[in-house]
């Protein structure tokens, strides 16, 4: 996923750090900082919304446009959703994007994420290609 509500305001990033801190340490994924490895620099970020299950968790990345096209959103996706291979409970992660940015809706598909439909999203008031990705099987009781 690529969208988001904008630049998180300075003064509330210590919560929503420790909020991210808090979800990882109780359900096992959260959003994670990314950082070049040759300068230790934050670059972006990628993770999960998890809401109150991990059975169903976003994938969402957002880098810094300096960063764009150097494959660290490949990079950083795919290691987010080897996290959510070894959480035992989760069984879909599901990602839209941008349908103006092809490069992110490649992403999806070349970590092997199916597209289901064209979806409507009230945060970024458009219709975005919405796909899933299978971790395991899932069954609706």
């Amino acid at each position: 996923m690529d969208q988001s509500g904008g630049i998180t305001p300075h003064e509330i990033l210590p919560k929503v750090l420790e909020g991210y801190e808090r979800c990882h340490q109780v359900k096992g994924l959260s959003v994670y900082a990314v950082a070049e490895k040759s300068t230790g620099k934050v670059i972006g970020a990628a993770g999960f919304n998890v809401s109150d299950s991990v059975e169903r968790i976003e994938l969402l990345y957002h880098f810094s446009k300096p960063f764009w096209g150097k494959g660290f959103a490949t990079e950083a996706a795919r290691a987010c959703m080897e996290i959510a291979r070894q959480n035992s409970d989760c069984k879909i992660i599901y990602a839209s994007a941008n349908p103006l940015n092809l490069a992110s809706v490649k992403i999806l598909e070349l970590l092997g994420f199916q597209f289901i439909e064209m979806r409507w999203f009230e945060d970024t008031n458009q219709k975005e290609p919405y796909y899933e990705y299978k971790v395991r099987p899932y069954r609706i009781v």
